[in-house]
């Protein structure tokens, strides 16, 4: 099963927008997408400030939690956009845990997970913000942009199709190996 890109102009909150469609049994995975977010939440009830231009998605899908711990799915998230950045940018793109990527020390990407069951399911809502054109003013950390790290043309469709291609092959794989397969592979994966 692939994602479906599931687009909003503006939402509170792109993670809240998948708890509904979860909620709403249309959807069993999906991406959902926002041009803009009002109400961005970061973890331990942190906000994320959301500044238009840039990327704000949520991915969600059955999890077996047996199979794959959540704390696996931190690493796995952070991999994955970390790797799909690195294209954009020659500087080090450090993962500081459990969920921030940063360029000299400025955030660059903030990834909250969060897990909600619904019908006896568990489901991993995956929210991923990335500044991409616009560093945002945050007086709890300093920010940067994909934009003022790189020479090349940043696209947030490319970067979200990218991410697409990614969680596919990802859910494909929770689907059909475990979790010492997926870490040995997850450096392999073609974007």
């Amino acid at each position: 099963m692939k994602l479906r890109i599931i687009k909003f102009k503006s939402v509170k909150s792109t993670n809240d927008e998948a708890i509904k469609l979860i909620r709403s049994d249309k959807y069993l995975l999906g991406l959902v997408s926002s041009d803009s977010q009002t109400q961005g939440r970061g973890t331990i009830g942190k906000k994320w400030i959301s500044e238009k231009g840039n990327i704000f998605i949520s991915i969600f899908f059955k999890v077996n939690l047996i199979k794959i711990q959540i704390e696996n799915y931190l690493t796995i998230n952070a991999k994955i956009i970390k790797k799909i950045l690195n294209i954009y940018t020659k500087k080090f793109i450090k993962i500081k845990k459990p969920n921030d990527l940063l360029i000299d020390g400025k955030k660059i990407c903030g990834i909250l997970q969060e897990v909600i069951e619904h019908k006896k399911e568990k489901y991993l809502i995956t929210g991923i913000g990335i500044n991409t054109k616009i560093a945002p003013s945050d007086k709890d950390f300093k920010c940067t942009s994909l934009k003022d790290n790189s020479n090349k043309k940043i696209n947030n469709k490319i970067i979200i199709d990218n991410i697409k291609k990614n969680y596919d092959k990802l859910i494909y794989d929770l689907n059909n190996h475990n979790f010492l397969h997926i870490k040995k592979n997850i450096n392999k994966w073609k974007y």
